[in-house]
């Protein structure tokens, strides 16, 4: 089968680079899945989980809290401002964080409508991950 070149960075390190069948990836506009040959486009990521393809089944479910995404026909570079693997997730750690972003939420109603956009994505973000926490 047919296959593109997956390269995965972390602000810590280089998560993964090699070549896979697909990946589904949580783009901002919803999910989005990729194949070889894929138009060319950049993305940028909401907090959710990325399935990696390979052999006919899915080897790889990691939770991004954001971050970007470049596509090529022969490549997908994601760039992840967190990334962290389905299986460590912690339903504690995430209910935690829901708790402290629904406290920042709460404290920027008088900010500016930038800073209250991004308080709701880390909201949403963190909601995301304990749905994968629980999922896992």
């Amino acid at each position: 089968m047919a296959t593109f070149q997956l390269e995965f960075v972390s602000p810590e390190k280089l998560l993964l680079s090699r070549p896979v069948e697909m990946a589904v990836l949580p783009a901002a506009e919803g999910e989005m899945g990729v194949l070889p040959g894929h138009a060319p486009m950049i993305v940028a990521l909401r907090g959710g989980v990325i399935s990696v393809r390979e052999g006919g089944q899915d080897t790889e479910k990691l939770f991004v809290a954001g971050g970007f995404a470049e596509v090529t026909p022969t490549r997908v570079t994601i760039l992840a401002e967190e990334a962290t693997p389905v299986a460590q997730l912690s339903k504690a750690d995430a209910e935690r964080r829901i708790a402290d972003c629904e406290k920042a939420l709460a404290e920027a109603t008088d900010a500016t409508p930038e800073k209250r956009e991004a308080a709701m994505a880390r909201l949403l973000s963190a909601r995301a991950m304990l749905a994968a926490a629980q999922a896992a």
